[in-house]
């Protein structure tokens, strides 16, 4: 049989356009639906418009620390519609750039919706294109709590597009997410309160830099508010009420413009007419193998979609590797292991291999733990408080490095080099027989004693 496309790709997101670029690199005939703007939650609504609204929101602190360095103060305030336009600018011009790197690999781009009609068939606009495979990329979507009120908040989505600042808000939810968006606006001049089920921000990830983080966002002045849920939200004169329920009962908080609904989110799978397919659904996720295929064995899925590992890298590595397999005659599969990544709070926090009580789960009393906490060099004219976290982790009965995790001015930066070490195998021998930089704060990570 002949089909349209050896290739079809259903949304045009991170994971889906590397994918349909490597498959036409290697000669397929390829095209990719997308009913929104291309670049999917990354470009648009996640770490791009996030990672430019986290800059400026650190600003204030660098004028403040000046002075500690003989520079007069600043005065200085926020415009925020400007800061909305000129991010929004550059997601406009990402776009754009999107469009040319598909034009450029002569991959077809529909402007609508692709819902299946059947395995090899797909409604796309008015019209009813074929396909030998088909790829499943539509990534995922922000879920809400189902509480009264609950229509009144906003979501991720939504927070680089308010016209006016916030003079208070509220977060629900101790998720990266919220906790970014925290202490983003915080920095912008935002009073935030944050509202999390539980004792400590940042289910998952590692106790010392859960505690770390936590402690640093309260000190800097942001309310968190642990063991806590809300019940209620109503909209007043003034903007909103929410109605919290504690460990010491009920607590009315006022919020002036919005509370920030933070609580996960889930595969964008809904209406893509699936049930025309043999495709499982798993939790409300794409069944997928360690090849992403799907129960039907001529379609795959990437990233969110899926929920392996929600990260942008990790679908667009999966696209590609699907593509090197499927028409570049070059096989291979998607390595989950060691995948490093960031929380873009202040302090930032960033992270690969295992957590402590993983590593101990897995390799028990033969985990050891390097751990130091010091205040950086930077913060000591500036006269402040700030503390660098970090820590290794090691099974001493091979001697290699099995986690690492850092609370502190450029994580990410750091930790991405860290992860590279942790991916070849390294030892704290290695790390040990690594000469510093000095001064710096990386260099605390071949010092551990």
């Amino acid at each position: 049989m002949s089909y349209d496309y050896d290739l079809f790709v259903i949304g045009a997101g991170s994971g889906g356009i590397a994918t349909a670029r490597r498959a036409a690199e290697y000669g397929a005939k390829v095209a990719v639906a997308e009913d929104d703007r291309l670049g999917g939650t990354c470009v648009n609504r996640g770490c791009v418009p996030k990672k430019l609204m986290v800059y400026a929101s650190r600003f204030p602190d660098q004028f403040e620390d000046a002075q500690g360095y003989g520079w007069s103060a600043v005065e200085s305030h926020l415009d925020w519609s400007k800061m909305i336009r000129v991010v929004n600018d550059e997601v406009t011009r990402l776009n754009g750039i999107y469009q040319r790197m598909l034009d450029n690999s002569k991959v077809t781009v529909f402007r609508h919706r692709a819902t299946f009609i059947d395995s090899h068939t797909l409604q796309v606009g008015e019209e009813k294109i074929t396909a030998e495979r088909i790829l499943i990329a539509v990534g995922g979507k922000p879920v809400k709590p189902n509480i009264p009120g609950i229509e009144h908040t906003i979501t991720s989505n939504e927070i680089f597009l308010l016209s006016e600042q916030p003079k208070r808000m509220l977060i629900i939810g101790g998720g990266y997410i919220g906790c970014e968006f925290a202490c983003v606006l915080h920095g912008l001049g935002t009073e935030v309160t944050q509202v999390i089920r539980k004792d400590k921000i940042l289910r998952g990830f590692d106790d010392d830099l859960r505690t770390t983080i936590q402690e640093a966002m309260v000190q800097h002045g942001i309310r968190i508010l642990t063991q806590t849920n809300p019940v209620a939200i109503e909209r007043t004169a003034e903007g909103l009420r929410v109605t919290l329920k504690g460990p010491n009962g009920e607590e009315l908080v006022e919020t002036d413009v919005v509370g920030l609904s933070a609580t996960g989110r889930i595969p964008n799978i809904q209406n893509l007419g699936l049930e025309n397919t043999v495709v499982e659904v798993n939790q409300g996720a794409i069944a997928v193998n360690e090849e992403s295929q799907t129960a039907e064995p001529h379609i795959y899925a990437v990233g969110d979609c899926t929920d392996r590992v929600n990260l942008t890298p990790v679908a667009i590595n999966e696209g590609r590797v699907f593509a090197d397999t499927m028409f570049g005659g070059k096989s291979r599969t998607m390595s989950y292991e060691n995948i490093p990544s960031a929380v873009f709070t202040t302090p930032e926090a960033a992270t690969v291999g295992l957590t402590e009580a993983e590593a101990r789960a897995k390799y028990g009393e033969a985990v050891k733990v390097y751990r130091t906490k010091f205040r950086p060099m930077y913060y000591t004219l500036a006269g402040k408080e700030e503390k660098t976290m970090m820590k290794l982790i090691v099974d001493t009965n091979t001697d290699r490095v099995v986690g690492a995790h850092m609370v502190g001015d450029h994580a990410a930066e750091i930790i991405q080099g860290v992860a590279i070490a942790l991916k070849t195998g390294a030892t704290k021998a290695n790390f040990d027989a690594t000469i510093g930089i000095h001064p710096s704060s990386a260099e605390e990570f071949v010092t551990m004693r």
